[in-house]
């Protein structure tokens, strides 16, 4: 399967590192030189976009890509105000998107039981509820999307009182996202921690293989079932 990666800082990087081991060959890169409208004139016969860009170029990559009829896989966070034209303009297309926040598939798992905790909970009237993520200080947005993937989740769930949500943005620290329950006389936690960034490049990469061929906006939780 041939890839295209757009955006090639570190997840970027990471996608075409452990593209091989996936069985996908990486046919071209776009980033900010040269542009994906370059890198786009002539190229032929690729299967998928992989996105790991910057928000504000998200609509135009699509728009572009859909305009070829590549399916995209997109990583990049923080376009979300966006997502209704976005999707309008795929379908039109007829093309394949899958969006995530978060690509690990320990993630996905672990939204599921966010999920049925927030629906359990969620009938019991003096219990709140929190979301505190943690990563370097490198990362722009906070709260993560991860974490209001996880608030949206919750919402869903039908947990409809106040949720705190909280960030911290120090060091090298690994991606750490907490959802919590606190009762009168106890308290449940769960927490995943990221130990290795490549984990969202191998996810995405799966996600890129289960993406080719489809048709419409999907999820990971489409994905993992």
């Amino acid at each position: 399967m041939r890839i295209l990666i757009v955006g090639h800082g570190r997840m970027g990087r990471l996608v075409e590192a452990h593209a091989a081991a996936h069985g996908c060959e990486v046919a071209a890169i776009a980033d900010v030189d040269p542009p994906l409208a370059t890198v786009l004139d002539g190229l032929q016969g690729v299967d998928v976009a992989i996105d790991f860009s910057q928000p504000d170029a998200v609509a135009d990559h699509l728009a572009a890509l859909a305009a070829r009829g590549i399916d995209i896989v997109i990583g990049t966070t923080g376009w979300q105000a966006q997502e209704a034209d976005l999707r309008t303009t795929a379908e039109r297309a007829g093309i394949g998107v899958l969006a995530s926040a978060n690509f690990s598939l320990g993630m996905s798992v672990f939204d599921a039981l966010v999920d049925h905790a927030a629906r359990s909970f969620a009938e019991l009237p003096d219990v709140g509820a929190w979301v505190h993520e943690a990563h370097h200080a490198a990362k722009k947005d906070a709260p993560s999307g991860t974490a209001l993937l996880l608030l949206a989740s919750m919402r869903r769930a039908g947990y409809a009182r106040p949720i705190d949500v909280s960030s911290t943005r120090a060091g090298s620290l690994p991606g750490t996202h907490v959802v919590g329950f606190d009762g009168p006389a106890e308290t449940v936690t769960l927490t995943h921690t990221v130990r290795d960034r490549s984990v969202f490049a191998h996810g995405a990469l799966e996600a890129a293989k289960w993406l080719k061929g489809r048709r419409g906006w999907f999820s990971m939780r489409d994905m993992i079932g």
